[in-house]
This record gives C-alpha cells, sequence and structure tokens, in this order.
C-alpha cells in the first residue's frame, strides 16, 4: 500500500463512521469501522466493519443492510471526500474486537498460578527428580556400571603409564645426582 491510498482509506474510514453514526439504524447495534483497504488503482476499496451487540445471525443483517444500501452510503461519502476516481466500496464483518474480547475473558478466568518454590541451591536435587520406575533405574545403573568400567578401565591405564613415568622420573633423578656428585668430587 502506498502512502496516498493508506491516506485516501484513513480519510474514508473517518467519513464512513460519521455517516453510518449520524445517517443509518442499526437495531441497537454498535457498528465501528475498524479499516478501509483501497486498491492501488483506487477502483475498490473493502471496508472492515465491527458489529457490537446481538448475536452473529444479526451481524450478517447488519452486513446486508449496508450492501444493500451501499449506493446511498457510496453517493453519501463521496459528497464529502472529493477523488478524482471515486473507488467502488465493499462491506466485510471484521471479528477481531469480538476475537480479543473472548482471548481477554479467557485470560481473566484462567486459574491462579501455583507458588512458585524456591530455586534449590545449586547441586541440590529434589526428591522427585531422583525417583523413578524400577525399570528407568535398572537401566540407567547398567549404563552407569558400563561406563564406570570403561572409565576404571582407562584409570587403571593411566595409572599404570603414570607409575612408569614417576619410575623412570625417580631413576632420572636418581641417575642426575650420582652424576654431580660424581663431578663434585672429582673437583
Amino acid at each position: 500500500m502506498t502512502h496516498r491510498t493508506k491516506r485516501v482509506g484513513e480519510l474514508m474510514r473517518r467519513e464512513l463512521s460519521t455517516l453510518l453514526e449520524k445517517g443509518y439504524s442499526f437495531g441497537g447495534k454498535l457498528i465501528t469501522i475498524h479499516a478501509v483497504d483501497v486498491a492501488p488503482d483506487m477502483h475498490n476499496a473493502t471496508v472492515y466493519v465491527g458489529v457490537m451487540g446481538g448475536h452473529d445471525g444479526s451481524h450478517a443483517d447488519v452486513i446486508e443492510k449496508l450492501k444493500s444500501n451501499r449506493g446511498y452510503i457510496q453517493r453519501d461519502l463521496y459528497k464529502r471526500v472529493i477523488l478524482r476516481s471515486s473507488p467502488q466500496l465493499s462491506f466485510r464483518l471484521d471479528k477481531s474486537a469480538e476475537r480479543g474480547v473472548r482471548i481477554l475473558n479467557a485470560i481473566d478466568n484462567l486459574p491462579p498460578e501455583a507458588p512458585q518454590a524456591e530455586p534449590a541451591p545449586e547441586g541440590f536435587y529434589p526428591a522427585e527428580e531422583l525417583v523413578s520406575t524400577e525399570g528407568e533405574a535398572d537401566e540407567a545403573f547398567e549404563d552407569e556400571d558400563l561406563e564406570d568400567e570403561d572409565l576404571a578401565d582407562e584409570m587403571a591405564l593411566e595409572d599404570d603409564e603414570a607409575e612408569d613415568l614417576v619410575d623412570e622420573n625417580e631413576a632420572d633423578a636418581e641417575e642426575e645426582a650420582r652424576d654431580n656428585a660424581d663431578v663434585s668430587s672429582s673437583k
């Protein structure tokens, strides 16, 4: 939508609202013009109408009344809004306000939130998180046992390698100490 079509649509919306409020009666229902979308060629305009009050069947009656009086409405509108090309109006029922009211009512009717427990200190696990069914526990322990065995095997290999390195380092240190002792005794 261009800036011009937006401006024309807004002007038409305001003038239609005033025109329908003063010149037409809809049996105690409140009619609002939510938006007017004007086509880029300015030949057609869609008017989105909101209806408050009554039931859904009566909303269709309001739209039918607007459609049947479209010629009169256009004539009165274009006396107020002077355009080179007067768009042809088409009316559509807009239920967005009703949907919004239903959503807000649903939100208001939600049960109150359960009080939030204070967060547990780090490293503390509540009992219900630790409790599981027996089958799950057995599987978990089996998996942990396998992982522990693999880890133990790796650690045993690392321990053996570490002991070998310690032995080698001790042997190197003793040899170096003897070399230093030989050097100092020869002087």
